[in-house]
């Protein structure tokens, strides 16, 4: 996973574990944009989305897999 800016990937996954955990659809759009996840991955964010609002889970079930 990797995004345009100088984020490593550790700091990469904590941001999107945060936008997830704060409900925040936007950032969370803005950091899967254009990656590709691991199945494995997919699951655990979908897991950690829980009751989130259902466009938190449609857009990381719509994120493209590796």
């Amino acid at each position: 996973m990797s995004n345009s800016d100088d984020a490593g990937p550790i700091l990469q996954m904590a941001s999107v574990k945060t936008a997830i955990a704060n409900n925040e659809e936007a950032r969370l759009k803005e950091l899967l944009e254009g990656q590709k996840l691991d199945e494995t991955y997919k699951d655990y964010l979908m897991d950690l989305a829980g009751m989130s609002n259902a466009n938190i889970k449609e857009t990381i079930k719509n994120t493209p897999s590796k």
